[in-house]
């Protein structure tokens, strides 16, 4: 097989994306339509407009991942591409440590993770849902685990929300080992210049927040040319292990529940375990009250 590596392609096209950012807000939700960004990603365009706001990549042989995410008002980038501190992440993603003994969270290549299936986005409105299939691979080549991943982006004008249904599905017994951090993580744009806050629910922030348990986690850093900061909310619904689940929060902000980290968890040959989670966007202060409501409401759907 011949092996690709889509990241290197990928960045020079999110470098151009990030360029020609458009500059108006959304003070009403439009439609959207979707388009090719390159070989073997999307992104979704608003009426009226001509670049992306979200840009999913789905490479046949390797990790699939979400950047750039732009802010709702159109002023800036929310995600950030293989920055120095950590090169293995990439913008929004999931990744494990130690699944059979090998690592898919710094792993990103083409000899740990093969397409199985892609279905198209699905568009109504400003709603658009989509899925990825992918085998996690063992050294040897055979499958470990199957991955399916099942998204769902909805464009509110001021603010949008990404809901990701996740599914792993074991081949052999997997073993999931204790580990500090691994499952799906955020990279935003953070310099120590700049800095920027971590808040959970439970009103512990940065390193406080850092290992601990709680429902959700608000990030909010500030971007070049903005006043105000731009957020970030991951929430963990109540139906997943361990929930309220532990968080990982690194030095740089970088920020993703961490199932392993409170022990070894197991999917028996055959079996599947379901994690799901939403992301809210928005800019602004931070608003407690506002996540707050937003999990509430995620906590209460099916």
């Amino acid at each position: 097989m011949r092996l690709r590596f889509p990241w290197k392609r990928s960045s020079v096209l999110i470098s151009l994306v990030a360029i020609t950012l458009f500059t108006g807000a959304a003070d009403k939700p439009s439609a959207l339509s979707s388009v090719n960004v390159g070989d073997d990603a999307f992104g979704f365009v608003r009426r009226g407009d001509k670049s992306p706001i979200l840009v999913f990549h789905f490479p046949s042989d390797g990790r699939p991942y979400t950047h750039p995410i732009v802010a709702p008002d159109g002023r800036g980038v929310m995600t950030e591409f293989s920055p120095k501190h950590h090169p293995h992440q990439t913008g929004l993603y999931v990744g494990f440590l130690k699944v059979n003994g090998r690592d898919y969270f710094h792993n990103r290549g083409a000899d740990a993770y093969r397409r199985v299936e892609f279905k198209r986005p699905a568009i109504e409105g400003r709603k658009a849902k989509w899925s990825v299939v992918y085998d996690w691979l063992a050294a040897d080549g055979s499958s470990v685990l199957e991955e399916t991943q099942r998204w769902t982006f909805e464009d509110f004008g001021d603010h949008y929300t990404l809901d990701l249904d996740w599914i792993g599905r074991a081949t052999p017994d997997v073993t999931f080992a204790k580990h500090e951090y691994g499952g799906l993580f955020l990279r935003m744009p953070w310099t120590a210049k700049t800095g920027g806050d971590a808040v959970n629910s439970e009103g512990l922030s940065n390193r406080s927040a850092e290992g601990q348990k709680a429902r959700w986690v608000d990030v909010g850093v500030p971007l070049a040319g903005r006043k105000d900061r731009v957020h970030v909310a991951i929430l963990d619904h109540p139906s997943n292990p361990k929930h309220p689940v532990t968080w990982r929060v690194d030095d740089q902000l970088g920020v993703g529940p961490a199932l392993s980290r409170s022990g070894d968890w197991s999917i028996p040959g055959g079996g599947h375990t379901r994690l799901r989670y939403r992301l809210l966007f928005n800019t602004g202060d931070m608003d407690v009250k506002r996540v707050e409501t937003e999990w509430k409401a995620y906590a209460g759907g099916k």
